[in-house]
């Protein structure tokens, strides 16, 4: 990249993102290249301090309460995914058991080394192409389930786990130095582990008056970590500074004798509190335009709600009670209803929205890391006063202490507009309007969902940090079910993070013209000579309809030729094609029947081979298409990837370009 291009870029980032945003984040680099962060937490290293840590934190839910909630297979689940651990294996990210490492190869540098790039990370002498492969099982959320399962067993081999690991992970990563204490996200998330573990294993007899001794002494180097770079999250404006200040809030809670405990704790409660305010918008959409962050940020919330609670806050700047500030808990309580609209009632799924990194930070469930509903059924009872049907998914309520509000139940929210209701399908359709930089193009995207599956779906995330063509690639336009033009994505991509140019989108609901239509609305763009404009039509059978229109916009008086390209990506199910004289059909077998696709364009491309392709798993199975090994795979948490069949027709014109396509579902009676 020249020079000029970077200029621009900067130019354009200190525009787009604000020059708050830009300031901060460039102090940052500034105290890197002084040496001021080597300096000030340098000084952490030698911390004499001794004390304990407070145990009375969270009321821990009764042994019978938890195995009525578990229930018997949700036990046998939770003990054997303990048993995994105490045997050296982790589910990172909620996905197949791998090796528990906590200790790096080789010596370790001082955090700053690793993060201004003068000593290479380690993870070219692991199996591993990422660092969040390397950060995840220090963030020790596998602490979680050993906690859980040593409170239904009373079994010591699950204390004694957690403390082995615990000594592994202190004698081999002192305080500041390696890439585990590189992020200050990282370091709170796993000081938040400490502190519940601390409860959880206080009464068992690995826990000896010395292995809490160190256990303190740690979440305090943890804590003191924290405030020198906390201008880095405030520059990413994102769950970074949510996730850190929790941490803060939590340690001045968990060691009241520490010094330091006062300013932790109000520094905690003030920047939370101002980062949930502004990062929920007025709907409701959390400021990184992501599902499974917006999930996290809920689990923050539930857990510092339940340390405000027991705790009185006069004192912390900000604060005159633990009680929640009546701006706060407004941003909460919209954004556990926008998140809740879009959960998948049959399957607890939501769409897989924006980034996902496989962040399930308090993971205190036996369900599988794609259900929503322990998350958002403990939400709703905390922040809505929702009470919604009982299941496995209340174990993280009653960990969180929420209590059921009793027999009645309310049916979850709908919001018109956003989404779109049939009578056993509904869809997510795509229409932001960005005040904070997204991560994925994703404009007129249409999230498609019948009978707890997910039809048309969204691709995922799968790698953040990896060689070419994973590098973070399924961000774009390309791999999500929208329009593309002239081969461009819909917005500028500027780094590996970082998207310019933004298009806003805006939708309207609109009149039904024919008969049996429930629902049609129309969502608009405009991109770079162009006008994109997708109307959705459900009707009563369940049949779907997708309407692309692409208007050239005049350039200089003449309008310049198009060409679009409109993508699908649907589950890898058994598939056929359907011969027809007026348009392009496939059906696909589900659990429930076949699903028909009919796709049609105007100007007609039917007939022509070449301008319709079929991709599975990076594999072309139809037509004929440029090679593309990013497509056709989603990726239902990080670092996996499954194959999915991607569906593509492009047609040219200098004119307007329509297509249609109509999705028809199976009847009931014909399962």
């Amino acid at each position: 990249m020249n020079p000029f291009s970077k200029l621009t870029i900067a130019l354009k980032a200190a525009r787009q993102l604000g020059l708050r945003q830009v300031g901060l984040y460039a102090l940052y680099k500034f105290g890197l290249l002084t040496g001021h962060y080597r300096r000030v937490t340098s000084r952490i290293e030698n911390c004499e301090w001794e004390g304990t840590i407070n145990h009375s934190l969270f009321t821990s839910p009764s042994r019978a309460d938890l195995e009525t909630v578990l229930g018997a297979d949700g036990k046998s689940a939770l003990l054997a995914e303990a048993d995994e651990i105490v045997g050296g294996k982790a589910r990172l990210f909620g996905a197949e058991p791998v090796e528990l490492v906590l200790a790096l190869p080789g010596k370790l540098a001082h955090w700053t080394a690793y993060e201004t790039g003068k000593v290479p990370l380690p993870i070219n002498q692991l199996p591993i192409s990422d660092i969040k492969f390397l950060w995840e099982p220090a963030r020790f959320g596998w602490a979680f389930t050993l906690g859980r399962a040593y409170h239904l067993t009373g079994d010591e081999r699950y204390a004694e786990t957690f403390w082995r690991n615990f000594e592994i992970f202190t004698d081999a990563n002192p305080p500041c130095l390696g890439p585990h204490w590189m992020s200050g996200q990282e370091v709170a998330l796993r000081l938040m582990a400490f502190v519940w573990a601390a409860q959880a294993f206080d009464a068992a007899p690995a826990s000896t008056p010395e292995r809490k001794r160190r256990l303190a002494v740690s979440v305090a180097a943890h804590a003191a970590r924290i405030p020198p770079t906390l201008v880095y999250a405030r520059a990413q404006h994102n769950n970074h500074l949510l996730t850190e200040v929790a941490g803060l809030f939590t340690a001045g809670l968990a060691l009241p004798d520490h010094p330091d405990a006062p300013r932790w704790r109000g520094l905690g409660w003030r920047w939370l509190n101002h980062g949930l305010q502004s990062q929920i918008d007025s709907y409701g959409e959390y400021s990184q335009h992501s599902t499974n962050y917006h999930r996290l940020i809920l689990q923050v919330v539930l857990w510092t709600n339940a340390l405000a609670r027991k705790f009185d806050l006069r004192g912390s700047p900000g604060s005159s009670t633990g009680r929640w500030p009546r701006q706060t808990m407004e941003a909460v309580g919209r954004s556990v209803h926008w998140l809740l609209s879009l959960m998948d009632s049959e399957s607890g799924r939501t769409p897989n929205l924006g980034a996902n990194d496989g962040a399930y930070i308090f993971p205190l469930t036996v369900l599988p890391f794609a259900d929503y509903r322990p998350v958002l059924h403990a939400a709703a009872r905390a922040f809505l006063d929702y009470d919604l049907p009982r299941g496995p998914w209340d174990e993280m309520a009653l960990w969180f202490g929420v209590q059921v509000l009793g027999p009645k139940t309310l049916e979850l929210p709908r919001y018109l507009g956003d989404q779109l209701y049939g009578k056993q399908s509904w869809a997510y359709f795509r229409t932001a309007q960005y005040t904070s930089r997204p991560s994925h193009a994703d404009q007129l995207h249409l999230d498609l969902w019948w009978r707890g599956l997910n039809v048309a779906q969204d691709a995922g995330t799968y790698l953040y940090n990896a060689p070419a063509p994973w590098n973070n690639s399924l961000t774009t336009a390309f791999v999500h079910n929208t329009l593309t033009v002239n081969g461009r994505d819909q917005m500028r991509r500027a780094g590996r993070f970082l998207y310019l140019d933004w298009v806003n989108a805006y939708r309207r609901g609109l009149p039904v013209e024919e008969s049996g239509e429930l629902q049609r609305v129309r969502g608009r763009y405009r991109g770079g000579g162009y006008r994109h404009t997708r109307i959705v039509s459900v009707f009563e059978d369940d049949r779907w309809r997708v309407v692309d229109e692409l208007l050239p916009l005049r350039m200089f008086g003449q309008n310049r030729p198009l060409t679009a390209r409109l993508h699908w990506l649907l589950p890898d199910w058994e598939w056929k094609i359907v011969k027809s004289e007026s348009k392009f059909v496939i059906r696909l077998k589900s659990l429930f029947g076949w699903v028909t696709i009919g796709m049609d364009s105007r100007p007609p491309v039917t007939n022509n081979e070449l301008q319709i392709s079929l991709v599975r798993a990076g594999e072309l199975l139809l037509g004929s298409a440029p090679s593309d090994p990013t497509r056709g795979w989603t990726s239902p948490t990080y670092g996996v990837k499954i194959p999915a069949l991607s569906l593509a027709i492009i047609a040219e014109s200098p004119g307007e370009i329509v297509f249609s396509t109509e999705f028809a579902f199976a009847p009931v009676a014909n399962r």
